[in-house]
Order: C-alpha cells, then structure tokens, then sequence
C-alpha cells in the first residue's frame, strides 16, 4: 500500500467509530480542538511565521501573503468558529421524513455521513481547521492536502486537532494531514477510490480545475468567484461606492470578492469617479472597457476580453459601462462562475428581476457580495462555497456534508 492508501484505510476505519459517536462526544472533542487552539497560540505563529518567512522570499503575491497569514486575532476567529459549529444542531440521524405505505411498511428518510471527505486547497490555513471541524461534527472524517506555502502552519493545527480528538476518545485518524505537497499526492487523492467518498477543492480556478478534470472519486466544485456588481440607473451611488469598495478591497484575496463592476450608462459619468475616489487609497488597478476609459482617463487601462473572465484575487478590477440591467445580466451571464452577483438599485422591479433572472449561488440586492460566507449565514465555519448545482450550492455547511438513506420497518412483507 502507499503512504496514502494506509492514510485512506486509517480514515476509513476512523470514520466508521465517528460515524455512530453522539453529538455529546462530537461537541466534547469541538470543545477541546477550540481550547488547543487559545493554548497553543505561540506555537502556531511560530509556524505561520516560518511559512511567511518563505512566501516572501519565494515572492509570493501580497494578496496571497494575506490569505496564509495567522495573527492572534485570526486564531480568535478560527476558535470562535470551532465554537460556533459545535453550538450547532447535529444533522446526523435528523429524520427527514417518516410515511406509512400501502403495504403496510413504514419507510423513513434520514440524514447519515458522506463518509471519507478529501479536501484539497491552497494557502489557507484557517481552511483546515473549519473543513476538519465541519467533518468531524457531521460524522465525516477528513483527508487534508493544503499546499506547500502553508504546510508548517497546517502541520500545527492538524497535530493539535488530532490530540484533541484522542483526549476525547476519539481516533486521531478522522483528521489526517497529508505532508507530501507534491503534485503526485494531489493526483493520488483525486483517485483514492475505495478510500475517499468525495473530494472538495478549495483555491483558484486553476486548482478546481485540475481536480474536477482529473479526479476519479466524486467531487463538489466550489470556489471559483468571478463575482459582479451592477450600479443601475436608479443606484444610490454613494451606497453603490460604499458596496463596491468593501466588495473589493476589503478581502481582495478571497472568492467572493468582486472582479468586474458594471455601471448603467446614464449614471457613469457621475459614478465612476466617485467610486475611483474610494479605489484609489488601495491603489487598485482598473481595466476598463472604451466607454468606462473616456471617463476615467490616464489612471485606468484598457480592458481585454481575458479581463472579463479572470479571477484576480488582487487588487484588479474590471469595469464596464452597459446600456442597462440586460446588458448587465448579459455580461453575468457569459463570463460570470455562479458564485455570487449584485445589483445596487432602488428600482423595486429591476431588483426582482435580477433576483430571478441571475443564475448564480448568492444574488444580492443593495448588499456586498462579501456577505456570501458560512458565517455569516448562520452555518458556522463552511467547508466551501459551491457553485454547481448538484447536492449542495452555495455556502456549505454541516447539512452539506450529509447524505440520507431510507429505514423501512415492516413486519413481514414480501414482494
């Protein structure tokens, strides 16, 4: 066997212990991974800041430096959230349904684990403790591959979630940390068949790609964000230039980050300096369209057709001046991913039918698309945001990680 197959095995083992504990032992081992986080503070910055210390000198993106940095502040979130899933309903067991049949059976619906849940992505290393704590509540066990920039800092949290688990009474193995970050490791994860049940990856859209197209156990697609705003006719636009600078330049690393921003022609004028006034103090780059380049002048660049597609995850943002509310649904509709699209309007029917008409996992009115997280949805920490369609779309909770099978009681019956 290789090192990931009796990585594999391991889980598999693991999960079938974890798949029938209470919610009493779930929550004590949560308890205990959130405490070893506060403990171990020092530890873990130590870490991080060897990972740092390499991003810089390897030239890593500031953006990038952002998303796989740790502070003292950020572990206080990433245990607040450990607190938050445990606070949470266990959906394990949840009876969905419970009917009487005409032949006499009782058929039931109930809510069970994936099982073995494989989960690769980049340099996030708050990711892998909010997949583990996800999986661990739902009953699932976990297979984690994060990428190379961050693997000090993964191979901290990881050890101290494990020995939490065994405090608990639980097996250490429903939280495994692959350490090779190889490119082979990740190839080997994506067709663990018999091991892994499914697999979730969280990064660009390099990396979702890579893994949908190559991987031969089930996968969840999540993450890809080439999110919108459209400022209508009818905006507020100092509400509109609130919105798109939070949306871009809060958190300019993450997924639902906006990367285009449309504007309706008859307010573009008036708009878009306002909002380049906000843009400027994060020295964002615009890459504007003919019409959005008169306006704007010297201090933007001309836009290519990749622009519209690209996911930046920096601070770039594409711009466009549409004729109105189709154009821009359009536009959305062409090159936007299904994550998350806005609309800033006080026109009570365009904003109806953008909510309508947008295909995508979150569509807003009159708020940033930075609100499309777990969190702030009230599921807790999230294992990702899906943009398919099949399962689960949008943020991903606990309820997301489970699976159902049928009961019957009968007392007898034959077919």
């Amino acid at each position: 066997m290789t090192e990931l197959e009796t990585m594999g095995a391991a889980a598999k083992a693991a999960e079938r212990k974890l798949s029938i504990a209470n919610t009493k032992t779930k929550n004590e081992a949560l308890n205990a991974i959130c405490a070893s986080l506060l403990d171990n503070k020092a530890r873990i910055l130590a870490a991080n800041a060897e990972d740092m210390k390499a991003a810089r000198e390897n030239g890593l993106k500031p953006a990038f430096q952002d998303r796989l940095l740790l502070t003292e502040e950020r572990i206080d979130g990433i245990a607040k959230g450990v607190s938050d899933v445990e606070a949470l309903p266990d959906p394990v067991g949840e009876v969905i349904s419970m009917n009487d049949s005409p032949t006499g059976m009782t058929i039931g619906k109930k809510r069970v684990p994936l099982g073995v849940i494989g989960i690769i992505f980049e340099s996030r290393p708050n990711v892998t403790v909010d997949a583990a704590v996800l999986c661990l509540k739902s009953g699932n066990a976990c297979i984690l591959r994060g990428g190379k920039e961050a693997i000090r800092s993964n191979t901290v949290l990881t050890d101290l979630m494990r020995e939490a688990l065994e405090k608990a009474g639980l097996p250490a193995d429903c939280v495994a940390l692959v350490h090779d970050t190889s490119r082979e490791s990740a190839q080997e994860l994506m067709s663990l068949r018999g091991y892994v049940d499914v697999l979730i990856p969280r990064g660009g859209a390099g990396l979702i790609d890579s893994v949908v197209q190559n991987a031969t156990v089930p996968v969840i697609e999540t993450g890809r964000g080439n999110c919108h705003v459209y400022v209508d006719g009818d905006a507020d636009l100092e509400m509109a230039a609130n919105i798109v600078e939070n949306a871009k330049c809060s958190r300019p690393s993450v997924c639902n980050a906006i990367e285009t921003l449309l504007v309706a022609e008859p307010v573009a004028e008036k708009f878009l300096p306002l909002v380049l006034a906000r843009l400027k103090k994060y020295n964002v780059t615009l890459r504007c369209d003919e019409k959005a380049l008169k306006i704007l002048g010297d201090v933007a660049i001309p836009a290519t057709e990749t622009d519209w597609g690209t996911e930046y995850d920096d601070y770039i943002l594409a711009v466009k001046v549409v004729s109105g509310i189709d154009e821009a649904m359009n536009h959305i509709a062409r090159y936007g991913s299904g994550h998350s699209e806005a609309i800033i309007t006080n026109d009570y029917a365009k904003s109806r039918r953008f909510l309508h008409e947008v295909d995508a996992a979150a569509v807003y009115v009159n708020a940033s698309t930075r609100f499309t997280d777990g969190g702030e949805f009230g599921l807790g920490a999230e294992i990702g945001i899906s943009t398919q369609k099949l399962h689960a779309r949008g943020p991903m909770g606990l309820k997301e990680l489970t699976s159902c099978k049928y009961v019957i009681y009968g007392n007898g019956q034959k077919s």
